[in-house]
């Protein structure tokens, strides 16, 4: 078998966003993700951003047609009751996470301020 000249990488969700301060709070303060890079072109537009995390690599957009409110991303995870343990000890005041077991392992969905639900899974290997 041939093998293919090129390469597929993981995918980067984009999310929108509504307010660069709240978008911090929550994913810089509450979720502990670290800031990458910004980009306007100029003063007073759109915010684009990268945060990541632990491998996860998420773009934030301000820009109008960049991405849909209400948007889930599934994020595999390993040890999510610690997760939920570091979140909860934070007391953001506008989530409160619970893991809760599906049929394909267990999982914690969390509502960003935008419509936006990141739904993290400890899969099980069975």
């Amino acid at each position: 078998m041939n093998t293919p000249s090129w390469n597929l990488s993981p995918a980067i969700p984009i999310l929108r966003i509504f307010a660069e301060d709240k978008a911090r709070e929550f994913y810089q303060d509450f979720l502990g993700f670290t800031l990458d890079w910004e980009h306007r072109f100029a003063p007073g537009m759109p915010l684009y951003r990268q945060v990541s995390r632990s491998g996860l690599v998420l773009h934030l957009s301000e820009h109008y047609g960049d991405a849909t409110p209400g948007s889930t991303v599934f994020v595999p995870v390993d040890g999510i009751d610690a997760w939920q343990q570091e979140l909860t000890a934070k007391n953001y005041g506008y989530a409160h996470p619970t893991v809760t077991a599906v049929p394909w392992g267990r999982q914690m969905e969390i509502a960003a301020p935008f419509g936006n639900r990141l739904r993290f899974c400890e899969v099980d290997e069975d």
